[in-house]
């Protein structure tokens, strides 16, 4: 096996796992869809006990949620960073 072929078939590996990570990654997307949901739910089920304090269960609830939101939003950042902005590929060749 030749130096070329080296240099792609090491391009090669380090993409596949690029592409691996990205979905794992993307994985944890499911998490703070469930927490969300269940916090909705239960600041539903409070507002529906106790009406007249809506305006406080929605705010703490609205903060809350985007919260559990980063976690969501840090995988794609990432990745996106393991698809697209791959520094190993560039020193490989």
């Amino acid at each position: 096996m030749g130096m070329e072929e080296v240099k792609y078939l090491s391009k090669a590996i380090v993409l596949a796992a690029s592409a691996i990570g990205a979905g794992l990654a993307m994985i944890a997307g499911l998490g703070p869809g469930i927490g969300e949901g269940n916090a909705v739910a239960k600041a539903l089920e409070a507002i529906g006990r106790q009406p007249e304090c809506k305006s406080e269960v929605t705010s703490t609830m609205i903060l809350g949620v985007a919260m559990a939101e980063t976690t969501g939003i840090y995988s794609l950042v990432i990745a996106l960073i393991l698809l697209f902005v791959n520094p190993l590929v560039g020193k490989l060749g």
